[in-house]
């Protein structure tokens, strides 16, 4: 591949190279593709029917839900799809799109959670002023902007990386288009560009990061003050799901792209993207539910409505 103008396609990495292991592998990820699915449509459907839901913790909550739907989706049906018809192939174009909604929504995700970091701090520091602060149009317009530069941010990336003249082959050593890999093709010195990008991207990260931690320590400090053990569960309540998904996201993440490169491989790549992209969209909304009790309820009822309706509408058919 001498330009990428020329390239109609790229290869992917198989996850193996038996047929066997293949199926197995489509299988697999197909069942957390599933589960997935239907943890995060559980959590959104539940978030919106549900009138006492409607809080700023909870619509941000049902957009994190969404972008986890967005990730999960952007890679692995592609790779499923490859894994079944034994093929590596994805097209310059699946490729791009790949590589801008991946990008698009990893950030996206990104900022919301450090918006919830935020949500969190106003409601437990500054409780009298949390209906001013992150009342329904502050939520509206924060989610918006949140949404709105992680979409400039990904095009502005995608854009620079495809403009990349490659020839250096057309194979990437990982499972879906990812933007390190792709420079590695390029064969001219416009790459430091795009890797100047990312430097700057990972200065903007870190602040983030600083942010939410400097909100917890905040909120920790505030709560080693409340003299009522109840209060103290409930707030423990409210934050530590948060807290534990921000942790995933950003040791999986850090590890994908701080990792050294004497101890990288194809093998470890491909597991360590399967750890930053595919594990947390199925495990978030786990981790949510799980000392959340007015959601937990609230799904409990849904699932409940859902097949008490299905019992009911087969019972009518068998009259």
């Amino acid at each position: 591949m001498s330009n990428s103008s020329s390239s109609t396609k790229f290869l992917l990495l198989v996850f193996a190279n038996t047929r066997e292991l293949q199926l197995l592998h489509f299988w697999l990820f197909l069942g957390i593709y599933l589960a997935a699915l239907l943890a995060n449509g559980f959590i959104m459907t539940a978030v919106a029917c549900n009138h006492h839901l409607h809080t700023p913790m909870y619509f941000f909550l049902l957009s994190l839900s969404f972008i986890d739907l967005g990730t999960i989706s952007t890679t692995l049906p592609k790779a499923m799809a490859n894994s079944l018809r034994d093929t590596r192939a994805i097209s310059y174009a699946g490729c791009a799109a790949q590589v801008l909604f991946f990008v698009f929504l990893i950030t996206a995700e990104y900022s919301i959670l450090t918006v919830m970091a935020y949500d969190r701090y106003v409601a437990i520091c500054k409780p009298l002023h949390y209906g001013t602060l992150m009342g329904s149009r502050a939520c509206v317009h924060t989610a918006a902007a949140a949404w709105g530069s992680a979409f400039l941010y990904a095009l502005l990336h995608t854009a620079n990386t495809f403009s990349l003249p490659l020839c250096q082959g057309n194979a990437l050593d990982q499972f879906f288009c990812e933007i390190p890999h792709i420079l590695k093709l390029s064969c001219s010195h416009s790459y430091l560009r795009e890797v100047g990008l990312l430097g700057f991207s990972a200065c903007l990260f870190f602040g983030c990061f600083v942010f939410i931690v400097l909100s917890y320590v905040q909120i920790f400090r505030a709560v080693l003050r409340i003299p009522s053990q109840q209060g103290c569960h409930k707030v423990f309540s409210m934050c530590l799901p948060h807290l534990a998904v921000v942790s995933l996201f950003i040791s999986t993440a850090v590890f994908a792209y701080l990792k050294r490169p004497s101890i990288s491989s194809p093998a470890l790549d491909l597991v360590v993207a399967v750890l930053y992209s595919v594990v947390p969209p199925a495990v978030n909304p786990l981790i949510y539910s799980m000392r959340n009790q007015e959601l937990r309820e609230a799904i409990r009822k849904l699932i409940s409505w859902t097949f008490f309706k299905n019992e009911k509408f087969t019972t009518s058919l068998r009259k």
